[in-house]
């Protein structure tokens, strides 16, 4: 029987009839619920992840499409506690009922490690925590920087080690809150605060806690402050078994507060040990060098030469005598050998001088005669005139000058000064024809 709209039907249903009633009721909700994983059947090939959810009184099987499994981002495993958005269905030629997952996520302190691991493949990616670019520490820091909370224990424990083992250093405290949805930002200005006062190393430390209070320190902007630092940062946070985002991307991670204080410092015994191991290294090199030296003085004084400093330039001293004797000797038969080298040249120049002069004697006569020949001077002693204006410049047409204007003529034995009176062009015609009409 079945009831609809009120109404009771004795029509009795068949199986499959029932069950997809009963389907669409059951998928008419969507839950959301808890449960820990007891069960998981992920096997390759198959289209949905199958896994079982229990609480201490019941067990529910579940299913989940492969697509939504992997965009969930969660890899199921027996004992975890998850959190399920889904709805109940029934798969009916079998007659079960499953649960439909759309949404997995784990529940409490599960989903927040999660969070923390997904951030730390992100950055180890990135090769924030790679370990060529951590900065090494300094041996003997005169300042170091202090990021902690004031009130905590941890502040009191690093203060008392640092005065213990190394109490010339000066401390630059920046106390701020570490736990809360503030602390990152604060946590990631007191570091850079303590960086423009001054400090060579920073310690960044807090005393021990729950995951969930040490969650300020997988915060993703405090771990970038922490390596976009430009000195070195030492981390001691929480207990030895505690690790955090800041403690991968840290120059150097140590297990605890004062742990961090003393990776920084040296204690004064070992200080004082170290210096005297160096102290007896420097005076066995320097007594080692001054040795050898006297050694090698000793045996540059036994030298020869020391005894007496003429042996020096004794072979030099040889050689100039050499080479002045060979001179003595050299110079007055080159001198001889050029005198009469000398002598010969000039007797040679001579004759052949004498060939020479004729030729150029006569080629000279001859230049001397053509020169005469075209010398203005020459054509003036045959009658000719130069005519010049009052500038001085030669007159080569009568229209260069007007009538009335002073003139100078120069003939062969000197000059004429004259004014035109008038002017006469001769034309081409009349030179040819001498003034004749044609006729």
């Amino acid at each position: 029987m079945v009831e609809r709209s009120g109404a009771q039907s004795d029509e009795p249903l068949s199986v499959s009839a029932a069950l997809a009633l009963a389907k669409k009721s059951l998928e008419s909700f969507t839950i959301k619920l808890i449960g820990e994983v007891s069960e998981v059947s992920n096997k390759p090939g198959y289209k949905a992840v199958y896994f079982t959810v229990k609480d201490s009184g019941a067990c529910m099987p579940c299913m989940m499409w492969l697509n939504r499994y992997q965009s969930a981002g969660v890899d199921l495993r027996v004992g975890m506690l998850v959190e399920l958005t889904g709805r109940f269905t029934l798969y009916a030629p079998k007659g079960r009922m499953n649960f439909d997952v759309f949404g997995l996520s784990l529940a409490g302190e599960g989903n927040l490690r999660l969070k923390v691991a997904n951030l730390a493949k992100k950055l180890e990616a990135e090769g924030l925590m790679r370990a060529d670019r951590k900065k090494p520490l300094p041996r003997l820091p005169e300042h170091i920087g202090l990021v902690t909370s004031p009130r905590g224990a941890a502040v009191h424990d690093v203060l008392r080690t640092l005065r213990r083992r190394h109490p010339l250093a000066t401390v630059l405290l920046a106390g701020v809150t570490v736990e809360g949805e503030r602390a990152p930002a604060g946590l990631a200005a007191a570091l850079q605060a303590v960086c423009e006062a001054g400090a060579e190393v920073v310690l960044l430390v807090r005393g021990g806690g729950s995951f969930e209070d040490l969650m300020p320190f997988n915060d993703e902007g405090l771990a970038r402050a922490v390596a976009s630092l430009t000195v070195p940062v030492v981390t001691g946070i929480g207990h030895e078994p505690d690790t955090c985002i800041v403690d991968m991307v840290a120059d150097v991670r140590a297990s605890t507060p004062t742990a961090a204080a003393e990776t920084v410092s040296s204690a004064c015994a070992n200080l004082a040990a170290d210096l005297k191991v160096r102290t007896d290294a420097l005076y066995r090199a320097l007594a080692g060098r001054i040795e050898r030296a006297h050694l090698a003085l000793d045996r540059v004084a036994e030298r020869p030469v020391f005894a007496d400093p003429n042996m020096l330039f004794a072979v030099e001293a040889q050689g100039i005598d050499l080479f002045e004797d060979r001179l003595e000797r050299a110079i007055p038969l080159n001198i001889e050998r050029d005198a009469v080298r000398v002598s010969h040249l000039e007797e040679r120049v001579r004759a052949v001088g004498a060939g020479l002069l004729p030729r150029f004697e006569n080629q000279v006569a001859m230049g001397a005669a053509r020169l005469n020949d075209l010398s203005p001077l020459t054509i003036l002693s045959r009658g000719y005139a130069i005519a010049k204006d009052e500038r001085g410049a030669v007159l080569k047409s009568v229209d260069a000058v007007d009538t009335g204007e002073s003139v100078r003529i120069e003939v062969a034995d000197g000059g004429l000064a004259c004014t035109v009176n008038g002017k006469e062009k001769i034309t081409t015609e009349s030179v040819m024809f001498g003034g004749c009409d044609g006729r």
